[in-house]
């Protein structure tokens, strides 16, 4: 069984330092070998969730503009950490992870890099763990 745990790291808004003023970094992605990246947007349906899945070998990295988020992961989606505006998450490759709209009213969104452009998403069928640990 692979250590997860570190495998997802959430930037919380409140938390990112500057730096250079007006440039602020929040992730720098190890290289994946590939030199193609893909940005966009993603919107999740009031109460929607993705369902269990990976990105294969891509790092992935969101940025979330609006709503109210959980971002579950592991082998069991035994680790949790709620997201909100402002709050960046990093994906290591092939970490299986779910993300969950908690909004039951208002859509969740977020800006979404890719570090291949190819679209890669491996579904997994996990029988999730009953309470996941709480990740700040």
């Amino acid at each position: 069984m692979a250590d997860w745990r570190d495998a997802v790291t959430v930037r919380r808004a409140a938390s990112l330092d500057p730096g250079v003023p007006g440039r602020t970094t929040a992730f720098d992605f190890a290289g994946s070998g590939r030199g193609e990246t893909w940005i966009g947007m993603v919107a999740m349906a009031p109460g929607a969730a993705t369902g269990a899945h990976h990105h294969g070998r891509h790092e992935v990295a969101v940025y979330v503009t609006e709503g109210r988020g959980l971002i579950r992961w592991g082998e069991r989606l035994e680790f949790a950490a709620e997201v909100a505006p402002g709050d960046f998450v990093y994906f290591a490759p092939q970490v299986p992870h779910e993300e969950v709209n908690l909004d039951p009213a208002e859509a969740l969104r977020f800006v979404v890099v890719r570090s291949d452009n190819e679209r890669i998403m491996v579904p997994l069928q996990i029988e999730p763990a009953d309470t996941p640990e709480a990740v700040y």
